[in-house]
């Protein structure tokens, strides 16, 4: 019975969307490789798209300039809602600061929902004689221009908010530049770099096991997965609220009836049980807005980049 009544509401769903919803095949481009948490959320969108409008949804992965070769695709493509992009952070809000585009996210695109955000850590090296967020701040102190940190290239939330974490906290640092987290990290493991900043999932086990040690969380409250790492603010460095989101994009011009649908879809997703359980395995926390409300958001985020990309060395247009 439960069965059938499940059946009957997609079907009405998929009714109501016949109208002005797209009456074939929706592409999502991922402009990052497959694998990587970007990816997987995207993944997860599609195949709710696919159970709510009965359209089948195919993910294509385009890589190639810091993830904007695939955003821009999408902000060219004709505004009639089969061709998609899932994008994070670095995609939007940062690379307008730091790389030379073709395109203007904030104008090509139309911010359709959010999905879900990933806060940073802080994390160092465990077997570093320091236990807490002011022990290091006043370990690098005494250290100045010895000790060092991750840095992926002027697109990464990683590298932006450790650079934004050394000039908070006041001290002299030294980025280390490396082509992706994974080796960063193994370094990290290694001793031979002394600081990261990046989302929990890379990292958990590892600090679950005591191989590094997470300081403080630039999230506005404590992370229930990790609830005894401080917030930066509690760790005494206010200020320092740092997170990549991630998120479903159209290009400008997209009617809003599709929009709007889409934008339900996604808010249901992220109310979904099933879809939730996904997103949190990734240490996700979900994300709801209504459409105005993720465009209002995307402008902030997008002034509040460009302010730290000044605040950290300027911009570092390509």
């Amino acid at each position: 019975m439960w069965r059938a009544i499940v059946f009957a509401a997609a079907l009405a769903g998929t009714a109501a969307l016949a109208d002005d919803f797209p009456a074939k095949p929706i592409k999502i481009v991922v402009p990052v490789s497959p694998g990587g948490i970007t990816d997987i959320v995207a993944r997860v969108a599609a195949d709710y798209i696919t159970a709510r409008s009965g359209q089948p949804v195919v993910v294509e992965n385009r890589t190639g300039a810091g993830g904007t070769i695939g955003v821009e695709a999408v902000a060219k493509a004709p505004p009639d809602g089969t061709l998609l992009t899932v994008a994070a952070t670095s995609q939007i809000a940062i690379s307008p600061f730091t790389t030379r585009l073709a395109f203007d996210p904030l104008k090509d695109l139309v911010p359709v929902a959010p999905i879900g955000e990933a806060p940073q850590l802080l994390v160092i090296n465990g077997q570093l004689p320091v236990t807490t967020l002011a022990e290091f701040i006043a370990y690098a102190k005494a250290r100045p221009g010895k000790l060092n940190y991750v840095s992926l290239g002027p697109n990464s939330t990683v590298s932006l908010a450790g650079n934004q974490f050394v000039r908070l906290a006041r001290i002299d640092m030294v980025p280390v530049q490396y082509r992706g987290t994974t080796p960063g990290i193994t370094d990290l493991l290694n001793g031979n770099v002394h600081l990261i900043s990046i989302g929990i999932a890379p990292v958990l086990g590892f600090v679950q096991s005591g191989a590094l040690r997470a300081l403080a969380a630039g999230s506005a409250r404590r992370l229930p997965y990790l609830p005894d790492v401080p917030t930066a603010a509690e760790a005494g460095l206010p200020g320092y609220e740092m997170s990549t989101w991630f998120a479903l994009f159209a290009p400008q011009g997209t009617p809003r009836a599709i929009v709007d649908k889409l934008n339900g879809m996604m808010r249901e997703l992220v109310a979904d049980p099933a879809a939730v359980k996904r997103l949190a395995d990734l240490h996700i926390d979900p994300m709801s807005m209504t459409a105005d409300e993720f465009s209002a958001f995307v402008q902030a985020e997008s002034a509040k980049w460009e302010r730290i990309i000044k605040e950290t060395g300027g911009l570092t247009l390509q």
